[in-house]
């Protein structure tokens, strides 16, 4: 069984638009200017971001980006309940993850959809076993960057 699913990125400033699909806002804080009204967005899944001190780290320039990534990765492992809700959207629809961010290259969004695919890619393979397990745990392999 092959699956092709489609997660894009867009910042919360842009114009919604119906190409979107499911509109999942991942920041771990409200982004500035925004009233939470006037956001058009389906859910917000702030449990699926790095956590405050490791985004401290990052924005402080603490660590590099290779750093960082590795480590949202390895957080993202240790708790992978956290990616059941995108998990579901992915499957249901094309994805547009919103973000506050300026750049999406450097930012936490490419290793949260890297982290999405895999989980994704791991259920298919054991669904198609019959061997079906929720939540996954898509292992420790992070070689996304290197």
């Amino acid at each position: 069984m092959t699956t092709s699913y489609s997660i894009k990125f867009k910042r919360v400033y842009d114009e919604a638009e119906d190409s979107d699909g499911i509109r999942i806002l991942v920041d771990r804080l409200w982004p500035r200017g925004v009233k939470k009204e006037a956001l058009s967005h389906h859910d917000w899944c702030k449990e699926a971001c790095p956590s405050n001190e490791l985004r401290k780290a990052y924005h402080a320039n603490k660590i590099e980006f290779e750093t960082f990534a590795k480590r949202y990765f390895d957080e993202l492992s240790a708790n992978p309940n956290n990616l059941t809700p995108l998990l579901r959207y992915a499957r249901q629809s094309q994805v547009t993850l919103l973000s506050a961010v300026k750049s999406f290259e450097h930012s936490h969004l490419p290793v949260l959809k890297h982290a999405i695919i895999e989980a994704l890619k791991l259920e298919d393979q054991e669904a198609d076993g019959n061997n079906l397990s929720s939540p996954v745990c898509f292992g420790k392999d992070f070689n996304y960057w290197g």
